[in-house]
């Protein structure tokens, strides 16, 4: 199974759809969505296709494969439209062996581990700066995917996948610039 890693729609109908094709491209069942889904925030411009309802239209059918975190920009209403949840401050869950934390990241990152919250994660994704990252901090692996909708410091609108080898950083029209495997893995 193949899991697409994604942060910061922003309402974009425009990069929400293009993230979906690149899922169905990828032939990535789970979604990890890392919060800021539909509300583009009082410090952004509005996106390119800002259209939150087409996003909630775009997303709702797939909720049964999208697990996702609460970021700085989700309000109870969205939860009203969202037939999946955007409540939750954080997850932690296991996938392919590696024990993973999911947190929107304006309140845990890497300046701000919070280890008794990550419960001994090896592998803390989050978004929030729009900016990708890839670092290794006390035996945590902290990493963040950018942003499909508002990329910032010259970053390019992405994602990440995950697979039993580890992960890739793609850019929207599926161009890999980066990887981290898992330790043993052949690639």
């Amino acid at each position: 199974m193949k899991y697409i890693i994604a942060s910061d729609i922003h309402g974009s109908a425009y990069y929400c759809g293009k993230l979906l094709e690149r899922r169905e491209a990828e032939g990535a069942e789970g979604i990890l969505l890392l919060g800021d889904v539909l509300y583009h925030g009082p410090r952004n411009d509005l996106p390119e296709g800002y259209a939150p309802k087409q996003v909630i239209a775009m997303l709702n059918p797939l909720k049964e494969h999208i697990l996702c975190v609460r970021g700085n920009c989700e309000a109870e209403v969205d939860q009203m439209v969202l037939d999946f949840d955007v409540t939750t401050e954080h997850r932690r869950l296991e996938l392919f062996g590696k024990k993973l934390f999911m947190t929107h990241g304006h309140h845990v990152n890497i300046d701000a581990p919070a280890p008794e919250l990550s419960g001994g994660a090896e592998y803390l994704l989050y978004g929030h700066t729009h900016v990708p990252l890839k670092t290794e901090k006390n035996g945590v692996w902290y990493l963040n995917p950018g942003s499909v909708t508002i990329p910032k410091n010259g970053s390019s609108h992405g994602y990440m996948l995950l697979d039993e080898d580890g992960f890739v950083w793609k850019t929207i029209d599926g161009r890999e610039y980066d990887r981290l495997a898992f330790q043993g893995s052949m690639t």
